[in-house]
């Protein structure tokens, strides 16, 4: 359980968003969910594991390409 808390919040954090809209977005439960989940209030079944899981692989965070900045490439000198 706590890998799976650990990728949902490693993927908000590259997505630049907080952990409850991921779980919002890819398994539609509500914000609050992610609350009890990191209290320990509460856990997800399987089923929305998996579908959040599934989300994040189906929507990966883009990484910006070597020169993303639109300036020249610096030269060594």
């Amino acid at each position: 359980m706590e890998q799976f808390m650990n990728d949902v919040r490693l993927y908000a954090e590259q997505m630049g968003v907080h952990p409850s809209t991921v779980v919002q977005r890819a398994a539609k439960v509500s914000g609050g969910a992610w609350a009890r989940w990191e209290a320990g209030d509460a856990s997800p079944t399987l089923r929305v594991a998996d579908k959040i899981r599934q989300y994040m692989r189906d929507n990966p965070p883009v990484s910006p390409g070597p020169d993303c900045s639109g300036s020249p490439p610096r030269s060594a000198a």
